[in-house]
C-alpha cells in the first residue's frame, strides 16, 4: 500500500474541520469519519477536539467501548492480551455504525471504555438523530479480515494519526501508572502488549485515505 503524504498538524483549525464539512453525504444526510492509530498516538484526544470543534452536530463514538469484559476475556484465555484485535467485538461495533449510518430517528446510546474499571460500560454516549457527523476511532478500523472490513464499509473516509514513537510509548507508560500500574509493570506492558498491536496498526497505514502527523500537537488541558 502507498503510504499518503502526512500532515503536520499542530492544532485542530478550520482547515481541518472543513474537510470533513465537506464529504459527500450519504441519503441519510449523516457522514462518519474513522481515526485509526497506535496506542497512545492521540486519535482518541484528536477525535474528541475535533467534536468540540465541531460543535453542536458532532458527536463522538469510541471503538474501546467494544472491548470485551475480562470475564470474557479470561472465559477466552485472553486477559493477559486485552487490547489485541481479538479482544474486541468488531462485529457489534459494526453493526452500531451500521444503524447509525441508517440515522434512524430516536437516540441511540453507545458503550464506552471507563479506564478506571478497565471495562466497557454500556450506554455511556447518546447519539442524537440530529448528528449530522459522527467521529469515531479506534486501534483497529483498518485491519483486514471479516469483522474489521465490515467497520470499514461503514466510514465515510478513515484518517491515520501517528505520532513519534518514544513520544507514544511514554504517554502510554504515564497512562498506565496513572491507572493503577507500577512504573516496571508500566513498561512490561507497554513492550509486550502495546508494541506488538502497534506493529501490527502501523502495517495497514497505507490504506488510510489521510495521515495526520501529532508529534507536535498539545492539546488544550481539557482534553488530555
Amino acid at each position: 500500500m502507498t503510504r499518503p503524504a502526512p500532515l503536520v498538524l499542530s492544532s485542530v483549525d478550520a482547515q481541518l474541520t472543513a474537510l470533513i464539512r465537506e464529504l459527500p453525504r450519504g441519503t441519510s444526510g449523516r457522514v462518519i469519519v474513522g481515526i485509526s492509530g497506535s496506542p497512545g498516538s492521540g486519535k482518541s484526544t484528536l477525535a474528541r477536539a475535533l467534536v468540540r470543534a465541531i460543535g453542536p452536530g458532532a458527536a463522538y463514538l469510541p471503538m474501546d467501548g467494544f472491548h470485551l469484559a475480562d470475564e470474557q476475556l479470561a472465559r477466552q484465555g485472553l486477559l493477559e492480551r486485552k487490547g489485541a484485535p481479538e479482544t474486541f467485538d468488531a462485529f457489534g461495533y459494526a453493526r452500531l455504525l451500521e444503524t447509525l449510518r441508517v440515522r434512524p430517528q430516536h437516540t441511540i446510546y453507545a458503550p464506552d471504555f471507563d479506564r478506571r474499571l478497565e471495562q466497557p460500560l454500556a450506554g455511556v454516549s447518546a447519539i442524537e438523530p440530529r448528528d449530522d457527523i459522527i467521529v469515531t476511532e479506534g486501534n483497529y478500523l483498518l485491519l483486514p479480515g471479516e469483522a474489521w472490513s465490515a467497520v470499514r464499509r461503514q466510514l465515510d473516509t478513515s484518517w491515520h494519526v501517528v505520532t513519534e514513537s518514544a513520544l507514544r510509548q511514554q504517554r502510554l507508560i504515564a497512562r498506565h501508572e496513572a491507572f493503577g500500574k507500577t512504573p516496571d509493570a508500566a513498561r512490561e506492558w507497554v513492550r509486550t502488549v502495546d508494541e506488538p498491536n502497534a506493529r501490527l496498526i502501523e502495517t495497514r497505514e497505507g490504506a488510510a485515505d489521510r495521515i495526520l502527523d501529532l508529534t507536535e500537537w498539545v492539546p488544550g488541558p481539557e482534553l488530555v
